[in-house]
């Protein structure tokens, strides 16, 4: 339960970077509001997966990594942001990273 907490956490992170990108400075209510609710239930989620037995360490880095790498591909395909080769290949193994440190958690 805990990695899925961790998760959905992460996935709330793209959304309150991505609603923070649309709420033009805090000027926009809907996009402003979003982010308030997608930052509080982002950290929510990481606290419930730090406190169902993961890693603070570990917890965080891949909480981060979620984040990091999903607004990333979400400034490509939604603000067009580059996609170079390298751009994508480092993004893969932020992704790998993320995957790497779930197998070499010890008991989760």
């Amino acid at each position: 339960m805990a990695w899925l907490f961790l998760v959905l956490g992460g996935l709330f992170e793209i959304g309150f970077t991505i609603s923070l990108k649309y709420s033009e400075n805090f000027s926009r209510l809907w996009p402003s509001l979003s982010f308030v609710a997608c930052i509080s239930l982002s950290f929510f989620l990481l606290n419930k997966a730090i406190n169902n037995g993961l890693p603070i360490g570990t917890a965080y880095a891949v909480w981060t990594g979620i984040g990091a790498a999903g607004t990333a591909i979400a400034g490509i395909f939604f603000f067009k942001e580059p996609a170079t080769l390298w751009r994508i290949f480092f993004l893969a193994m932020l992704i790998g990273s993320i995957i790497g440190l779930k197998f070499v958690s010890e008991g989760h």
